[in-house]
Formats: structure tokens, C-alpha cells, sequence
């Protein structure tokens, strides 16, 4: 059974209530940016940290990023234990994009010495992404994965920082690093980005997140000019539109929980896709021939965010912390997510009898073209600084002498990855450590 078919076993496209009684009950739900006041939206948000220890909009005792466990330990002493639900965005604790979600909850529980639990709930099983937004700040959920590329016009920022994510080595192992790292900074140094997670009620623990560098799958092999002219392509966000109809392609617009039976079927001929959602799927299983840029990465790759929703404030000072600093294993369980999915989706396209080659020059020429295009018409619309491509260019600079000095090194190219990459075999928290102190620090609950 293919991993697409196993994830509509698990959610029953929402036909299977996949998490306890507690979880769909009035309990401690999260949302709010650090420092800001709102109103509370649910009439269950009152039990949020209601315990002893000042708990309740955000009372009670911190503690200093890095203190010692000790230290922690005697800030909550006298606070109540909390449950909340998190949604992530892989389909199963087996998913290849598990990563992410696990090393939080690891990193939470043992922080919180076993005060705050995360309750799982995988597959979107409570709210799909039309409507987490809801679920989030009524209590469903607390803590969520958000898919916010698809919806635009609510994230205006989400979808003009998808189209300059072009600005750094297309490398398998150090790009991803460097990509995500670069993002993530960027998200975290722009007030209206933060700003557009506020006014819904949520708040961002991780506000912007790649899922590593787009390629395009098809069911058939070509990818010269000629080739593409008439194919029916799934898109991911506004920027693929563009590229597909340069091309002479038709774009369609599809969740990836979708895409695997539309290619099966015929319904699409190729696809943009990143590892995460290439190597979890099994997309390549029936769109095995991928073509990848040569010198540069492709456009698109950041597309979510990870956020609370609407008692976050409510819970006390030293939870909200705790829940703030275990981005640090979450950024590293990011790119372990991509590079665990990478190595699965080269080993799927490799027995389903596919290749990954380099894009043909005259179509990614177009592509490429097209790509800097979409950064002078935002840049022309004010949407983008005027100087934007320099400072992503220093971001990735920067980002790239972090990363060398780091230690991390690609030892291979991507259509061997499998042969070199080990899963979960290399550990991001001291990139996430870095990320962290320079750029999301500032807004750390306090």
C-alpha cells in the first residue's frame, strides 16, 4: 500500500476522529504573538494554565533562555499539568516528515519535566487547511503545522517570500540547511509578517518554513520546451502559475493530499513537488521522472508556518517559554524531515524506473526568467524592498559561513543521496541554536 493511500486510511479524509474525548473537550488551547494583548475567542480558553503559580494570560514565573533544568523545574513547581493537541502536517508518526513534530514533543515533555503533554493528532484528522485557522482559535487545536501558501490574500507575506527563495546553493544537504535557515530569519525580522499571524489570533513559533527545494515529477520522461507545451501541471502557489504558463503547461490548483491519485489517474501529467511531500506520499512512485535545476534552486519552498492557537496567552509565562524554545529541535527536525523524505523519494523514483536529471537549459532558462520576474513585479508593487535580492544574497552568504563552520558538508549529489545520506543521521540544533539567538530571541515570551 503506497504511504498517500495509507494516510487516507488513518484520516478517512476526516471520517475517522483520530484523538481522545480530552482532546475535542474544553482544555488548555494556545495563540498570540509575544507581547500582545487578545481577547479570548473561546469560551473554553479559560482552563488554559488555570493551576496554581500565577497561571492565566501569561503569569507566573520564566526563566532565561538555556537555564538549567533545575532551574525550570522549580519555575513550574506549582503549576497545574496541561494537555494540548497538536496537529502537524505529516500523515503518521511513520511518515518520513514525522520528524519535526516528534523532536518538539520530545523536547517540550522532558523540558516541562512531564507538565505539558502534546497530544498528537497526524493526517489533519481534526481540521484540514481551510480550516485549521477556525480550529485554532476555538480549541481544537492548540499547536498546528500550517500550510499558508495556499491562501495568499491571508498571507500576502508567505506567498511574495515563496518567490525569492531562489537565492541559495541547490546543494541536497547544505542548501536545505542554509534555505531554512535563511527563511526562517527573514520571517522572523518582518513586522508584517508577524503582524498577519497576530490579527488571526495565532501565534508564530516557527512563522516561516521550508520544505525544501521545488522540483518539477512527471508521469513521462522530457523536459525541453515541447515537452511541456500542453501538460496538465499541479501548482503549489501563485508563483508555479506563472512558471507552468510560460511554459505552455496548464496549471492546477490541488492540496498535495490530492495529487497522487490525480497523477495515477491521468487527471495531471507532472507536478511541482518538494521532498517532504515527494518522499511521504510516494508521488514518485507514479511520477518518476524529475527534473531539477541545474545551478540554482527553483522558486517556492517556503510555504508554512508552525503557530498556536488562542490561549496561548492564557498559558503561564514558563509554558510558553518552554513551548517558544522547543523550536530549536523543531528547526532541526525540519531539515531532518526533508532530508529523511529527499533520501526516500530518490530511493521511490529509483524503483519505479524514473531518473532525476537537470532541467533543459531553454526551459529553465524561461522558468528562471519568469522567477525574477515575479520579484521585480512585487518589488514594483511595494510588496518587496527595492534592494531585496542583495539581501537575500548576503542572508545566504551569511548562512553559508555559518553552515561551513558548523561542519556540515554534502558528500554526494542528490540522484545518489540515498547511498550517502543516513536518516537522522545528522544532528541542525546547533544551526537551530544560531537561528534561534539571532533572530527569534527577541520575540521570546517574556
Amino acid at each position: 500500500m503506497n504511504r498517500l493511500r495509507t494516510m487516507f486510511t488513518r484520516t478517512g479524509r476526516g471520517s475517522v476522529a483520530a484523538t481522545s474525548t480530552s482532546a475535542r473537550t474544553c482544555r488548555a488551547v494556545p495563540a498570540l504573538a509575544a507581547g500582545a494583548a487578545l481577547a479570548l475567542l473561546s469560551g473554553c480558553a479559560g482552563s488554559a494554565g488555570g493551576g496554581g503559580g500565577g497561571g492565566g494570560q501569561g503569569g507566573g514565573e520564566g526563566f532565561e533562555y538555556g537555564a538549567s533544568q533545575e532551574e525550570i523545574n522549580a519555575a513550574i513547581a506549582d503549576l497545574d499539568p496541561v494537555t494540548l493537541t497538536y496537529q502537524p502536517g505529516a500523515s503518521s508518526q511513520e511518515s518520513e516528515t514525522a520528524a519535526s513534530a516528534l523532536r518538539f514533543k520530545e523536547y517540550v515533555e522532558e523540558r516541562s519535566d512531564g507538565k505539558i503533554t502534546l497530544e498528537i493528532v497526524w493526517g489533519q484528522a481534526i481540521a484540514s487547511y481551510t480550516e485549521l485557522e477556525d480550529a485554532l482559535v476555538d480549541g481544537r487545536v492548540d499547536l498546528a503545522f500550517h500550510a499558508a501558501i495556499y491562501f495568499p490574500e491571508e498571507f500576502p507575506t508567505i506567498d511574495a517570500f515563496s518567490k525569492i527563495t531562489q537565492y541559495s546553493t541547490p546543494a541536497p544537504l547544505t542548501g536545505e540547511a542554509i534555505s531554512t535557515a535563511m527563511m526562517a530569519e527573514l520571517g522572523w525580522n518582518t513586522s508584517e509578517h508577524l503582524e498577519s499571524f497576530k490579527e488571526k489570533g495565532l501565534t508564530p513559533l516557527s512563522p516561516l518554513m521550508n520544505s525544501g527545494d521545488y522540483w518539477t515529477a512527471c508521469r513521462d520522461t522530457g523536459s525541453s520546451l515541447d515537452d511541456w507545451n500542453g501538460r496538465q501541471m499541479r501548482i503549489a502557489g501563485t508563483a508555479h502559475t506563472a512558471i507552468a504558463e510560460a511554459l505552455q503547461a496548464s496549471p492546477v490548483s490541488m492540496e498535495y493530499g490530492e495529487t497522487f491519485e490525480a497523477l495515477q489517474r491521468g487527471t495531471v501529467d507532472c507536478t511541482f513537488v518538494q521532498p517532504q511531500v515527494a518522499g511521504s506520499t510516494g508521488l514518485l512512485e507514479v511520477a518518476p521522472h524529475v527534473s531539477t535545476f541545474a545551478d540554482s534552486r527553483m522558486t517556492g519552498s517556503a510555504t508554512a508556518a508552525h503557530v498556536a492557537g488562542s490561549s496561548f496567552e492564557n498559558l503561564p509565562l514558563a509554558y510558553q517559554q518552554i513551548l517558544f524554545d522547543g523550536e530549536v529541535d523543531h528547526f532541526h527536525g525540519i531539515i531532518q524531515s526533508t532530508l529523511d523524505a529527499q533520501r526516500q523519494a530518490v530511493i521511490d523514483a529509483t524503483e519505479a524506473g524514473g531518473e532525476f536529471t537537470d532541467m533543459d537549459p531553454e526551459a529553465e532558462k524561461v522558468m528562471s526568467d519568469v522567477q525574477e520576474q515575479l520579484v521585480d513585479d512585487l518589488i514594483a508593487e511595494g510588496r518587496l524592498p527595492e534592494d531585496i535580492r542583495e539581501q537575500m544574497e548576503a542572508s545566504a552568504e551569511k548562512w553559508t559561513g555559518v553552515v561551513e563552520e558548523l561542519g556540515y558538508t554534502d558528500d554526494g549529489e542528490l540522484t545518489d543521496f540515498d547511498d550517502w545520506y543516513e536518516p537522522n543521521g545528522v544532528d541542525f540544533r546547533p544551526l537551530g541554536e544560531r537561528v534561534f539567538t539571532e533572530a527569534a530571541a527577541a520575540h521570546r515570551p517574556s
